[in-house]
């Protein structure tokens, strides 16, 4: 009995102040731990970054703070952490090139939700679609089409793409080109168009409408109509601007030119 315990004693007097250390300092890591991950929430949430980002993010943190931790007490209780340390690093290695292509996806989506180049609900082209936004996840984007079909598109690609959004400005500009016949008279045809764009209801005072003649073209006076509207009015507009005035310009006997063949028989 008195050779175990003073075997016992030895132990304690040798690896007892190591062990102490380690367990203060596992106490003491944990601690600071949660409160670094608690302090980054905070910080993330006053910067608005998206909460399913949030979470990720602060598990990774606390993730790879822990893992440094757990190394760190290892190390103190003598324990030798290099061929640790290279597993670890192999293993990560392996794991990061296995899933190249995801964590281009995770990066692309932590851009597209840390920058906000679009928000759930607005109307973007990129990748050679065109949707409205409905989720924007970790991994990929979805967009609904406006025939209502569901359009999952990778965030890596996404971030690096050209984006088209349609529904930042408040106001946009629906711009209109008729052509209509060398006959017509340049000033009544523009008081038409002119009269089509001011009693419009959805058109906006200011910025004024304008309507310019922009070309002379083959066989067609052109000119451009141009009004501004609330982005949420654009098709409205420019559907019934297009009707009005196909009606106006004919109940006002202007032509509008169209391509057409003329065929001469001579006789022989």
């Amino acid at each position: 009995m008195e050779k175990y315990l003073e075997i016992a004693g030895n132990f304690l007097m040798t690896y007892g102040p190591n062990i102490l250390t380690a367990l203060l300092i596992l106490l003491i890591g944990l601690f600071v731990i949660n409160l670094l991950v608690k302090v980054s929430k905070k910080i993330m949430t006053k910067s608005n970054v998206d909460l399913t980002l949030q979470k990720f993010l602060s598990d990774l943190l606390s993730w790879i703070l822990k893992a440094l931790l757990i190394i760190t007490v290892i190390s103190k209780l003598g324990v030798p952490t290099t061929s640790f340390v290279a597993i670890i690093g192999a293993a990560g290695l392996a794991v990061g090139l296995a899933l190249q292509g995801s964590l281009a996806n995770f990066a692309g989506g932590a851009l597209i939700m840390i920058f906000k180049p679009f928000k759930i609900g607005d109307f973007i082209t990129a990748q050679g679609e065109s949707g409205t936004v409905k989720s924007i996840e970790i991994f990929t984007t979805k967009l609904n089409t406006v025939d209502n079909k569901e359009i999952i598109i990778p965030n890596g690609a996404l971030s690096n793409s050209n984006i088209v959004n349609f529904s930042t400005e408040e106001n946009r500009r629906v711009d209109l080109k008729f052509g209509v016949s060398y006959d017509a008279d340049i000033k009544e045809t523009k008081n038409v168009l002119t009269s089509i764009v001011n009693n419009h209801p959805l058109i906006l005072k200011d910025p004024a409408p304008a309507i310019l003649l922009t070309e002379l073209g083959d066989s067609s006076i052109n000119f451009a109509v141009r009004s501004w509207v609330k982005s949420s009015d654009y098709w409205t507009v420019y559907t019934q601007v297009l009707e009005q005035t196909k009606e106006a310009l004919d109940k006002a006997n202007i032509e509008i030119p169209y391509p057409h063949q003329v065929v001469i028989r001579k006789n022989t």
